[in-house]
């Protein structure tokens, strides 16, 4: 058994190293992710949908299900980009007015399609412009990777919440073996960019779909995730794997206040 003070049982700061392919320090992941999000936005939905075979619709249902959303919850979606997740959550709720997207990409919003009524913003995860003990159920997809300081931002999850309020964040894993790594590798760096060669308008459009890659291979690994999540307070934190690649977080927040240690 590993030691408490390893670093398998510490919280996260950031996702990964900063990727000096793209920019050279942590500061300036932030300008360099909302410029390419923003510039890339009108063609994020239609490659999306190309990558996984116009599967996301039906999967990102399934799994907020799962995570326990249930019609009439006030829902907040972080990292709401063009609003694939969220269009998921106002069918689920049924009323498109429960449902709050934030996102620091305006340019993603802009290009979103999600049901009258839905309620976009501009923000930042680490600092949630809510106040405490608002929403039933807090979901994110895709988005980890793209988060400056996790712990802050899974506090900011924690505090939005109300008590016994549920959390799902979705992303993309690394998988295990080398196959399955290369094999990932090859479609998302390879035949992904070269696809949106032929369907894109965006210059950048191929880039960041290598970037998004990138950013899958050096993130942490899922256990390290999920102490975070635990030491900002959530409970009954645990994952659930389809096909070996596409990770869910799950979470509640407690109806009393605990200690922030996990449990080992």
């Amino acid at each position: 058994m590993k030691p408490l003070g390893s670093p398998d049982f510490l919280p996260v700061k950031a996702p990964h190293l900063p990727l000096t392919a793209y920019y050279q320090t942590e500061q300036e992941r932030q300008a360099y992710l909302k410029k390419i999000f923003d510039d890339t936005a009108p063609d994020y939905d239609r490659i999306e949908r190309l990558m996984a075979f116009n599967t996301g619709p039906w999967y990102r249902r399934v799994a907020l299900v799962r995570a326990g959303l249930k019609p009439g919850m006030k829902v907040l979606d972080v990292g709401v980009g063009t609003g694939l997740v969220a269009a998921q959550a106002c069918i689920l709720t049924g009323d498109p007015t429960l449902v709050t997207g934030v996102d620091p990409s305006t340019g993603m919003m802009a290009a979103s399609n999600v049901p009258e009524g839905m309620v976009l913003m501009e923000g930042r995860a680490e600092a949630l412009p809510f106040p405490d003990n608002h929403f039933d159920f807090l979901s994110m997809g895709y988005a980890l990777r793209h988060i400056g300081d996790l712990s802050k931002a899974f506090a900011e999850f924690e505090r939005v919440l109300k008590p016994g309020g549920r959390l799902c964040i979705l992303e993309m894993t690394k998988p295990r073996s080398g196959f399955g790594t290369w094999l990932l590798k090859t479609y998302m760096r390879g035949v992904i960019p070269l696809l949106t060669q032929i369907v894109s308008k965006q210059k950048d459009s191929k880039t960041i779909w290598r970037y998004f890659w990138d950013s899958i291979e050096a993130c942490v690994p899922p256990e390290r995730v999920m102490v975070t999540l635990r030491f900002a307070g959530l409970t009954q934190v645990k994952r659930h794997l389809e096909i070996g690649v596409f990770s869910e977080y799950q979470a509640i927040k407690a109806d009393i206040k605990t200690s922030n240690l996990p449990t080992v």
